[in-house]
C-alpha cells in the first residue's frame, strides 16, 4: 500500500533529520577527522553567506512572490524559500555535530546541561524554517553560537593542545567574524549586542566548569582493587552493582579493609597530536563540603582508540562519601565518579576483573 504524496512530503524533513543525526552519532566523536572540520567549517561559511544574502534581500525590501498554481508557481517558491531552507540545513549539520561533539565530552551535570541546551537548539532549529530571516537578531546569535562552539572544538584540535587560552581566542574569533559580518550587511538587519551577550554567557559557563573540555571524550573510569599493570595492560577488580542497577558496571559502595588501598584508573580518548595535561583528584566529603585527600597529575598523548590511561591510589581512606574525578589540570572536568567507602573485605565472588 503506498503512503499519500502530502504523507510523504511530512515524513521526509525528519527522515532526513533523523538519518543526518544517526550518522553524525557513527562518524563524529571518538573519531574526529580533519575532514569533519572542513566539512563543518564550510557549513559555517555558506550560513554567513547566506545571512548575508537575506540581509541584501531585506535591504532591497523584496516582498515574497503571490502564490500561483502550477509547477512555474512551486518553481517560484522553492527559489524564495530555498535560501531559508539552506540555512536551516546548514544550521543543523552544525548543530547535530557540535551537540554529539560536546554530549560525549560531557562528564557531570553543568557540561550535560550545556549539551542539553544544544539538544534544545538542534530541535528549534528543525521547526524553525524560514524564520531564520525574518527574526535577523536570532539569526545572528545562532550564528555566532555556531562560530564560537566550532572554533572551541576546532582550535584546540588543530594546535594539539588543551589551554585555556585557546578557548578564550576562540570565543573571540567566532564573536568578531559575526559582528564583521552584521557590519558589512546591507541595512544591518537586527540587533548584534544579543550574540555578544551570549558570547558572554558562555565565558562565564567556561568560569563554571559547565563548557566540557571537547577534544577529549571519556571513554572508562572505574575504582577498585588488586590493581595490576603490565605492558599494554592495566587490569582492576571491581566490586558488583547490584542486579537492579543494571545501567552500573560497578557497584557505588566499595569495601576498604583497615589500610588497604583503593585505586581508581580512567581512560580518556584525545585524537591524535592533541596533548593534554590530566589529573586524578581523590575528594572525601566533610562537613563543610569536599576536601581533596590526594591528586596525582599526568600527561595524555592522543591517538589511542580506547583511550590514554591513567592509574593512582588512596591508601587507608577512611568511611563516608567520596569521589574519584578526572580533570585537566587548569579546571575543566572529564569526569566524576561518586561513591561510598565502608569497612571491610568483599567476598571475591562480589569481584569482577576488568581490563583498560
Amino acid at each position: 500500500m503506498r503512503l499519500p504524496i502530502f504523507l510523504l512530503r511530512r515524513l521526509y524533513p525528519l527522515a532526513a533529520f533523523l538519518g543526518g543525526f544517526a550518522w553524525d552519532a557513527l562518524t563524529i566523536g571518538q573519531r574526529v577527522r580533519v575532514v569533519d572540520l572542513w566539512r563543518l567549517g564550510l557549513f559555517l561559511l555558506g550560513a554567513g553567506l547566506l545571512v548575508v544574502a537575506l540581509a541584501r534581500r531585506e535591504a532591497l525590501q523584496k516582498a515574497a512572490p503571490a502564490a500561483a498554481s502550477g509547477w512555474r508557481g512551486r518553481l517560484v517558491d522553492l527559489r524564495w524559500q530555498g535560501p531559508y531552507l539552506l540555512l536551516q540545513f546548514f544550521y543543523g549539520g552544525i548543530f547535530s555535530a557540535l551537540f554529539i561533539l560536546y554530549f560525549k565530552s560531557s562528564g557531570h551535570l553543568g557540561t550535560w546541561l550545556t549539551a542539553a541546551l544544544l539538544g534544545a537548539l538542534l530541535v528549534h532549529n528543525e521547526v524553525a524554517g524560514k524564520r531564520h530571516g525574518e527574526r535577523f537578531t536570532l539569526t545572528w546569535a545562532l550564528l555566532a553560537l555556531n562560530a564560537i562552539l566550532l572554533f572551541n572544538f576546532a582550535l584546540p584540535h588543530t594546535v594539539g593542545s588543551l589551554n585555556s587560552a585557546w578557548f578564550y581566542l576562540s570565543t573571540a574569533g567566532g564573536i568578531v567574524l559575526v559582528h564583521g559580518l552584521w557590519w558589512f550587511s546591507p541595512g544591518r538587519p537586527g540587533r548584534i549586542l544579543p550574540a555578544w551577550g551570549l558570547a558572554a554567557l558562555l565565558l562565564l559557563a567556561w568560569r563554571f566548569d559547565m563548557i566540557a573540555p571537547v577534544p577529549l571524550v571519556e571513554q572508562d573510569i572505574a575504582v577498585g582493587h588488586d590493581f595490576v599493570q603490565t605492558p599494554g595492560r592495566y587490569a582492576l577488580r571491581l566490586e558488583r552493582a547490584p542486579v537492579w542497577q543494571f545501567w552500573r558496571h560497578q557497584s557505588q559502595t566499595v569495601h576498604v579493609p583497615e589500610g588497604g588501598k583503593l585505586y581508581g584508573v580512567s581512560a580518556v580518548f584525545a585524537p591524535k597530536g592533541v596533548t593534554a595535561a590530566l589529573e586524578h583528584r581523590w575528594e572525601v566529603r566533610e562537613a563543610n563540603g569536599w576536601r581533596l585527600a590526594y591528586r596525582n597529575r599526568f600527561q595524555t598523548t592522543g591517538g589511542r582508540e580506547r583511550g590514554f590511561r591513567g592509574y593512582s591510589w588512596v591508601r587507608n581512606p577512611p568511611p563516608g562519601e567520596w569521589r574519584f574525578v578526572v580533570a585537566t589540570q587548569d579546571g575543566r572536568t572529564v569526569s566524576i565518579l561518586p561513591l561510598t567507602v565502608v569497612r571491610g573485605e568483599v567476598p571475591a565472588e562480589q569481584l569482577l576483573l576488568r581490563e583498560f
